[in-house]
């Protein structure tokens, strides 16, 4: 059976990927299931530097689904060229770099470094904070959306997809800042702030005391989101 998809320009034997995040660069999971079999894997957000991730505890099972906060902890651009990206490369599926920057100059950047490593593809996350203005989430403004996809898409001709935060008032206008600024398409949707109470300390369970909310409640979140990208573009 032929399961094969286009996304834009990138080619997939199947349409099931891996998201960024919690999976890493597959290394433990490659242990458990072939990995041949994905169409491919976006791999953990990918920094400049090296970041280091919040403290623990960083997951937390809620009745709908599970609240992680890693706080984006990675090795950095460098090393992940030189000591993840050859596992990755042995495997028949495409590798999507995931990307954050906290500045547009950093998107730029990351997008330069990877454009000729021999992956197939860039996922820009825009959920992070601006530090040059104060600390707003890119992703909530049409116009930073813009910014940093036109960017990267100077930097490399790499397919390239926006990450879109949920936590909007008009999901369409931050996916057409992002097509009409050079982007392939846009990844729907990044987890939704979120937080739980262990009813017994009266505290947060996480050690950050917000986290991203993931499973099963929010794909009808998502599904309404795709929906409505997908019935204006």
């Amino acid at each position: 059976m032929n399961l094969s998809v286009k996304l834009g320009r990138l080619e997939l034997k199947t349409p099931v990927l891996v998201a960024s995040g919690t999976f890493g660069y597959g290394e433990e999971y490659a242990k458990l299931i072939n990995l041949n079999k994905l169409g491919g894997i976006v791999v953990k957000g990918t920094s400049l530097k090296p970041k280091r991730g919040n403290p623990p505890p960083r997951l937390a099972e809620v009745p709908c689904g599970l609240l992680n906060a890693i706080g984006l902890e990675n090795i950095g651009v460098e090393k992940f060229i030189k000591e993840k990206l050859p596992f990755l490369k042995r495997f028949d599926t495409k590798i999507i770099v995931n990307i954050f920057g906290f500045t547009v100059e950093e998107y730029a950047i990351l997008a330069e470094k990877l454009d000729n490593v021999g992956i197939d593809a860039l996922e820009i996350n825009v959920s992070c904070p601006n530090i040059e203005a104060g600390g707003k989430s890119f992703g909530t403004d049409p116009e930073m959306v813009s910014k940093i996809t036109k960017a990267v898409r100077e930097k490399t001709n790499l397919p390239l997809f926006v990450k879109l935060p949920p936590q909007v008032t008009d999901i369409v206008i931050l996916a057409k800042a992002a097509v009409s600024s050079g982007a392939d398409g846009v990844s729907l949707i990044n987890s939704f702030p979120a937080m739980a109470i262990d009813i017994h300390t009266r505290k947060p369970k996480l050690g950050n005391v917000t986290g991203g909310l993931s499973g099963p409640c929010l794909k009808p979140i998502a599904l309404k989101m795709v929906w409505e990208v997908v019935k204006t573009l």
